[in-house]
């Protein structure tokens, strides 16, 4: 690792807290209703000295509202794309005559026209990070023949929910659950994040997805975040991601999750434990994770047992947007 480069994205202030927050404004769930610091937050790559070679890096730029922002700088590439693991390296940062700078007293960082330009602490530029913007390769997957369709943007699908409710561009909203129940199953669900720059932690644009009503993955706002149970990916109060792939707000994410019920004997004794699969944007975030059969994760709308259950979006205040949402049946 270059040291210099290390301190150019050394901490200054607090990062943003994972515990709870109330819900402040603006918040926006339309890509075409944000402030001006959206054009600035997202995703940048690009090479800079290394040992003895270049190196990539990733960097995250978060909106936190008011012209702040923070920078999440990751060696090796992106999460999901070449980091090495690495502890990501943070730093504040504020718009100055149109740019956001991120300074130390060993060097500086410059975002502009979605471009962040790094100098040393001579002042020589160093490396140039350009943003990109990825998309996950589940996107838009079509269902495989006998798929059950739960949301396509129809009118009708809207019938599969009780209590659904769908803007007028035909995407599904939070707050809703599933008429159909399902014992083993995998789901595909894309989901988009509100933008809330001026939120933090549980107040960011939060949900989640609960198999069979009981065991819910953490949807959630925490672009650049650790990456815990209660963050997006996560299985709440059971695992944490083993890497935060989430995407910055408004962007199409996707969960493809493979459920194994619990099982249970004819006398209702339970025999084996439910075990969950996740892929966050394509990324393997869960392997075969073993959940808790006595218990289900907080706030689940379905107790534990051998029933079947609903897909369930929670409402946690917060506007998100949902679409193709199918289920394959085991």
């Amino acid at each position: 690792m270059n040291i210099r480069l290390a301190q150019i994205f050394c901490p200054m202030l607090m990062a943003i807290s994972p515990h709870f927050a109330e819900a402040a404004s603006p918040e926006s769930a339309d890509p075409q209703q944000v402030d001006a610091n959206f054009a600035y937050q997202g995703e940048y790559t690009g090479l800079i000295p290394g040992d003895g070679d270049k190196q990539k890096l990733g960097v995250q730029v978060i909106a936190l509202g008011k012209g702040r922002f923070e920078a999440v700088g990751y060696f090796g590439g992106l999460p999901g794309d070449g980091w090495n693991r690495e502890k990501p390296l943070r730093a504040q940062g504020e718009i100055k005559d149109g740019e956001v700078e991120f300074r130390t007293d060993d060097g500086l960082a410059k975002l502009r026209n979605e471009e962040i330009a790094v100098y040393d602490a001579e002042g020589n530029q160093v490396g140039t990070l350009k943003k990109i913007l990825r998309e996950s390769p589940t996107s838009g997957q079509k269902p495989p023949a006998g798929a059950v369709v739960l949301f396509d943007g129809s009118p009708d699908s809207l019938q599969n929910w009780q209590g659904g409710r769908m803007t007028d561009d035909g995407l599904l909203m939070e707050g809703t659950t599933s008429k159909r129940t399902f014992g083993d199953h995998t789901v595909h669900l894309e989901f988009r994040l509100a933008y809330q720059p001026e939120d933090r932690g549980q107040g960011r644009s939060n949900s989640g997805i609960y198999l069979q009503g009981r065991y819910e993955v953490q949807i959630l706002d925490s672009f650049g975040l650790e990456g815990k149970d209660n963050e997006c990916g996560g299985i709440y109060s059971v695992k944490a991601p083993d890497v935060n792939m989430c995407f910055p707000p408004l962007s199409w994410q996707t969960f493809d999750i493979e459920f194994q019920a619990a099982k249970y004997s004819d006398d209702g004794k339970l025999t084996a434990n439910p075990r969950m699969t996740v892929r966050h944007n394509g990324v393997v975030v869960h392997d075969k994770v073993e959940l808790p059969g006595e218990r289900c994760t907080t706030a689940a709308p379905v107790k534990s047992g051998p029933e079947s259950g609903p897909v369930f979006l929670q409402n946690h205040g917060c506007p998100l947007r949902y679409r193709n949402i199918w289920v394959v049946e085991r």
